[in-house]
């Protein structure tokens, strides 16, 4: 009896403490606001509600509320007050005809949400009738512009605009938190290495995923140049795109690979198979030539791939046969959107689908054929997890879906062929010792279009990429690079030294055995 009682005294006691502090918080702490409110004052904002977070996979927060001062002020008492108006105009850096402009909206208007600590004071010092200054939750992201393009951001409003809190909306407005399969070390190297990529080759922008190609689990998806979601308000709106979901490229020589599997399923080559290279191939009034207009002479298929010979793709092509290629690359999910959670566009390439026999042709070494860097990786994984489509995605513990798309002993073939390509090939700076790399280059010509340039054919400018996975015959990662515009004559010179830094990170950082001695 004496231990009920006292169990008794004590939820009483929390039960009046918790009346006690709502109380407080709705007659005292924010009675002004209230009693506006319950005035059905006419009211041109809405304050943000509180929602769920969103956390990376060991639970720092990327997304979380905090609450801010804010500062509401009712027009008429404030309207004709000239000596007050040019007071708060002083405080706040704002111009008289700026706050008379909002005044005259609505009975109630929020004058400045987020009022730092010596405004919130200075303003409370005036004393003047009509002003309030109350709490306001709002969406805070602790870790500033880091994956700003993956998580987006909350608009005044209190929607999720972008990112993770457009795409959850639903989930987070529920107040539900989200756990993501981001690793915070990884993005954070991911997002340095663009960061040095600007420095040392000028990028006008660029992309790194760094994914598992088993279960789609995305562990880094960095973009440059990004935005801080705290303070969104007045940045050029193409920021808040996310280029590896949300930006189509030509991928360039990193497409190769789709294409020398697809005849290696078929059975139309092998790694040996030879063919012989006059340096250009002639359809129609096009010709195509090789990087830097070279002539290998005969080379096999693994020198195909190892040394990204543009004419072994298109021989490799016409030994499929167009309707063969197609259907791979709709196999492969080059018509499709990936299923990633977040905002997604893909590209249906219906010039290539037209059946011009060009097409077909520069297809084959990845020019004229669009998708984002995410289908590319999720194409490319194909043949790193041993012949299954995956799909990609942010949210940890999701269900990835997975279908056969070729043959283990295809893509340990092709996996192989691109062990050379860092080995012997133009992906040698990627090399790292005791550890079998497997990767590819791609270089490939800007469209004037994507230029937003109303133009046909290309542009000077290039896109220069490099996708790998490893160690090789047991693959931990997946890492595409993708630089918009660097400063460099190829990929094999811009992506790979950065790619190398990457991988050795990983390697180190998860302390993998090597592969031999």
């Amino acid at each position: 009896m004496k231990y009920r009682l006292i169990l008794l005294v004590i939820v009483m006691l929390s039960f009046f403490l918790i009346v006690f502090v709502r109380i407080y918080t709705l007659q005292i702490s924010r009675g002004e606001l209230y009693k506006v409110l319950a005035e059905g004052a006419n009211l041109n904002f809405k304050f943000q509600t509180e929602r769920g977070e969103i956390l990376f996979r060991n639970g720092e927060k990327l997304a979380t509320n905090i609450s801010v001062p804010c500062l509401i002020v009712e027009s008429k008492k404030l309207v004709n007050n000239k000596e007050a108006i040019k007071k708060l105009g002083e405080i706040l850096n704002l111009s008289e005809n700026e706050i008379l402009e909002k005044l005259t909206s609505s009975s109630f208007v929020i004058l400045k949400r987020k009022l730092s600590k010596e405004e919130t004071e200075q303003i409370k010092n005036l004393k003047i009738p009509g002003i309030i200054i109350t709490k306001e939750k709002i969406r805070y992201y602790p870790y500033g512009k880091l994956a700003a393009n993956v998580v987006g951001f909350v608009n005044s409003e209190g929607r999720g605009q972008y990112g993770l809190e457009e795409f959850y909306e639903p989930i987070l407005k529920e107040t539900k938190s989200i756990k993501t399969t981001l690793d915070y070390n990884i993005q954070k190297k991911a997002e340095n290495i663009l960061e040095k990529a600007k420095e040392l080759l000028n990028i006008e922008g660029g992309q790194i995923i760094v994914m598992n190609p088993f279960n789609g689990e995305i562990y880094a998806l960095a973009n440059y140049p990004s935005f801080d979601p705290n303070n969104y308000e007045n940045e050029n709106m193409e920021l808040f795109k996310n280029g590896a979901t949300q930006k189509l490229f030509e991928p360039g020589s990193i497409f190769k690979p789709l294409t020398i599997a697809a005849a290696i399923e078929e059975g139309k080559i092998t790694p040996e198979t030879k063919y012989v290279d006059e340096g250009f191939v002639k359809i129609g009034g096009w010709t195509i030539t090789n990087f830097e207009n070279k002539i290998w002479g005969e080379r096999t298929m693994t020198e195909v791939l190892a040394w990204s010979i543009n004419t072994g793709a298109v021989f490799v092509e016409k030994k499929l046969g167009h309707d063969l290629f197609l259907k791979y690359l709709e196999k492969f999910g080059i018509f499709e959107k990936t299923g990633v959670d977040l905002p997604e566009i893909y590209s249906e390439n219906k010039e290539l689908k037209r059946g011009y026999e060009i097409n077909f042709a520069t297809a084959a070494f990845g020019q004229g054929v669009e998708v984002t860097p995410i289908q590319a990786a999720r194409a490319l994984a194909v043949i790193a997890n041993g012949g299954y489509k995956i799909e990609p995605h942010l949210l940890l513990n999701k269900e990835s879906k997975k279908e056969r798309i070729i043959s283990k002993n295809t893509a340990e073939t092709v996996t192989k062929m691109l062990i050379e390509a860092v080995e012997n090939g133009y992906g040698k700076r990627a090399k790292i010792d005791k550890y079998y790399i497997a990767g590819k280059t791609g270089t490939s010509q800007i469209p004037f279009a994507s230029l937003g340039i109303p133009q046909k054919g290309y542009s000077d400018k290039t896109w220069q990429s490099f996708v790998s996975w490893f160690p090789a015959f047991d693959p931990k990662f997946l890492i595409l690079i993708k630089l918009d515009n660097p400063e460099a004559i190829s990929a094999g010179v811009s992506t790979t030294s950065l790619a190398k830094e990457l991988i050795e990170y990983l390697l180190t950082f998860y302390q993998i055995p090597p592969d031999y001695e």
